[in-house]
């Protein structure tokens, strides 16, 4: 039977919940930090806060990244993906949204808590 220590996991998540600065909002789902920051982002927010880690269900580890309020929306589209980065350089993850959500450019955006998760060995 596969198995990979607690610690191990959290060490893969503490990485996202220690460098994971930034939360973009975007149109489409982004396979690196320039489409996440650039050519997709609809609006961001920084200085994102994180708990965890933590246990997942039915099993593994998970960080929640807890809700954001007053994110600067830079882009008038529907946003259906969130993007974490370092702000700087790095993609750490990127997913979609609980749901879609129009935004316009000048407004602000909020999104409530996720988990960014990973399973038990198999």
């Amino acid at each position: 039977m596969p198995f990979m220590a607690d610690a191990a996991y959290d060490a893969l998540l503490n990485v996202i919940k220690t460098n994971g600065s930034r939360l973009d909002i975007c149109s489409s789902e982004p396979a690196n930090y320039t489409e996440a920051t650039s050519t997709y982002t609809l609006g961001n927010k920084t200085s994102i806060a994180y708990t965890g880690p933590a246990d997942r269900s039915p099993n593994g580890r998970k960080v929640t990244v807890n809700a954001i309020s007053g994110g600067s929306v830079t882009g008038t589209a529907t946003a259906g993906y969130w993007a974490i980065t370092d702000g700087s350089a790095t993609l750490y993850a990127a997913s979609s949204l609980s749901a879609s959500q129009a935004v316009t450019s000048g407004n602000t955006f909020s999104v409530t808590a996720f988990d960014i998760g990973v399973p038990d060995a198999t």
